[in-house]
């Protein structure tokens, strides 16, 4: 495409400016929020645990090794609380940096490629993408092992498109060892490997020397050996069982066996296509139709600068596919290498009117949605109405506001602007999410005043026990909190419950779900005292009195004390 005019009227400003309004804009909010369930108050725990116990080698929840994942994204929330002395400010911060690490990486390749205008370009396009924008307030594992990731695409194609430059394969190699110590899957730009040497053969592209393929995966798998060296060895040679069964875990089964055979999250073959894409790559989604037929242009050039990164996107798009086990946030690293593939591009599409006819449209769309809801929710439509006591929050006030924004732009931008309106409402609905939407949310999804209202019953010196727990509630504990073990089925655990409350009756308690009325169904039920909803469930309190009928087991299951919970109330 020819340069539009639109590019030369957009300033030449170095990208470290949008670097810094993006830290601006990404950190608001910071502190305003505990962190929520799913994901987040588990990492938070394993943080505070190590901060506790000073076992940083073999990341732990409530006591029982956590074998899930790598222990890098732990390492980091742990400095970050620490540096911060606080949950709050810290659980946060290592998404925070690995969004503005992955932008930065971004817009500097886009800048020696393309120049510094298309690369302010890249940086708007990437930031304001959807899941881009959701992971960088969300502290999940994610957003930092795609800076891992986006730094091994970064040294492959400063080598191979801009050197030869080797030490920025070796670099990027580095990279992609700690991905992997992150969450496995750091080797990903690996598979751009025979694309960047077919390409190499038509000499579009710098070859990577054998030698240098050698080496870099020395690089990469000397970084993984770092900590799984030490690890295998500490297990390996330790009397625990449950440590033995870490390695293993951690090993095999969090490996190979989840990707061949995955457990959970079952999804089909099609699934990243049709219900994750339309929505996470918004809104340059909307661009495909344009850009399709400008990648098959230069793929027939063999421009080197679009198809690398390009045939990445595709190749990662395929191997997520192959797993049955499927969730949205693992496209996450696609982002950065479509927002590389379409950099060429942004400035023509932005002269596109169909395509901003298209971005009012949708904006329209979510005007629609979210006026109506708020006004039908503030009438009291009973599916809103219900829909809201269930999950504890009533956003109707929320909701119509941004209902009216959205038309309040679609009125200036019209249908030539459509794109930066969307992108305005956009950031609009971030910001308010990161402010409004955490005060609204966070007593629904954080249970800190349930667990401080438990206090207030029992006394801080009561034992509470939790089978089948939750992390969040451990997190927030204010008393000596013990479980049976994560994976323990449920009704031994229950019986080893039992067996602990009749040992000392006066002093402990069980917290647990109204719905497990029949594993507790030989308990004296008028005792119970209702907490209410929490995380849209209906909790009881029990008094370790109400087991004397119950069949307890010591034998049942284990019984793991939190770390976390012994010294009483701590920041969070």
């Amino acid at each position: 495409m020819d340069r539009p005019a639109c590019l030369h009227r957009l300033p030449a400003l170095h990208w470290l400016w949008l670097l810094a309004l993006a830290a601006l804009f990404l950190g608001v909010g910071l502190g305003l929020r505990d962190p929520w369930p799913a994901d987040e108050p588990r990492f938070a725990l394993n943080a505070l645990e190590m901060l506790k116990t000073g076992q940083f080698w073999i990341p732990h929840r409530a006591g029982e090794p956590y074998p899930d994942k790598p222990p890098i994204f732990m390492w980091a929330m742990a400095a970050s609380i620490h540096l911060t002395g606080s949950v709050r400010l810290g659980f946060l911060l290592p998404s925070l940096i690995g969004a503005l690490g992955t932008l930065a990486l971004v817009m500097d390749l886009t800048d020696r490629l393309h120049g510094r205008r298309v690369a302010l370009l890249a940086g708007l396009a990437l930031l304001s993408s959807v899941q881009f924008g959701l992971q960088a307030r969300t502290a999940q594992i994610d957003m930092l092992v795609t800076v891992f990731i986006m730094l091994g695409a970064y040294g492959m194609l400063r080598h191979a498109l801009l050197g030869p430059a080797r030490r920025w394969w070796f670099i990027g190699c580095a990279g992609m060892g700690l991905g992997i110590l992150t969450k496995g899957v750091g080797f990903l730009p690996l598979l751009m490997l025979p694309l960047w040497a077919l390409l190499a053969w038509r000499r579009q592209a710098v070859p990577l020397a054998w030698r240098d393929l050698g080496l870099g995966i020395a690089v990469i798998l000397g970084v993984v050996a770092l900590w799984v060296v030490p690890m295998a060895l500490y297990t390996t040679f330790s009397d625990d069982p449950a440590l033995a069964a870490y390695r293993d875990n951690i090993l095999f089964k969090q490996t190979g066996e989840r990707y061949a055979d995955a457990w959970h999250h079952v999804k089909p073959w099609y699934y990243y296509l049709l219900e994750v894409i339309p929505w996470a790559w918004l809104p340059l989604v909307l661009a495909l139709p344009w850009l399709l037929p400008a990648w098959w242009h230069r793929a027939r050039r063999l421009d080197a600068r679009v198809l690398l990164p390009l045939g990445g996107l595709v190749l990662v798009i395929v191997f997520f596919s192959f797993s049955p086990g499927k969730r949205g946030v693992y496209l996450l690293p696609t982002l950065p290498l479509l927002v590389l593939a379409s950099a060429p591009m942004l400035a023509g599409l932005l002269s596109r009117p169909r395509l901003h006819w298209l971005g009012s449209g949708v904006l329209a769309l979510f005007g629609v949605v979210f006026l109506a809801a708020g006004v039908l929710g503030a009438l009291g439509l009973p599916a809103l109405t219900q829909l809201a006591e269930h999950h504890g929050v009533t956003p109707w006030t929320w909701w119509s506001l941004l209902g009216l924004v959205a038309f309040g732009l679609l009125a200036w931008g019209g249908p030539r602007r459509g794109l930066p309106a969307l992108a305005g409402w956009l950031a609009v609905f971030w910001l308010s999410w990161s402010t409004w939407g955490y005060q609204l949310m966070d007593p629904a999804r954080s249970p800190r005043d349930l667990m401080a209202e438990i206090v207030a019953q029992t006394g801080p010196k009561a034992w509470l026990a939790m089978p089948d727990f939750d992390e969040e509630f451990v997190l927030q504990a204010r008393q000596p909190m013990i479980h049976f073990g994560y994976h323990t089925p449920d009704d031994d655990q229950f019986r080893r419950a039992f067996a602990w409350l009749q040992e000392a009756p006066g002093e402990r308690w069980m917290l647990v779900p109204q719905h497990r009325d029949d594993q507790i169904g030989c308990a004296d039920l008028s005792l119970v005292r209702d907490l209410g909803v929490q995380n849209s469930e209906a909790w009881w309190l029990v008094p370790g009195s109400a087991f004397d009928a119950c069949r307890g087991d010591r034998e049942a299951a284990p019984l793991y004390i939190a770390p976390t919970t012994l010294a009483g109330p701590h920041d969070s």
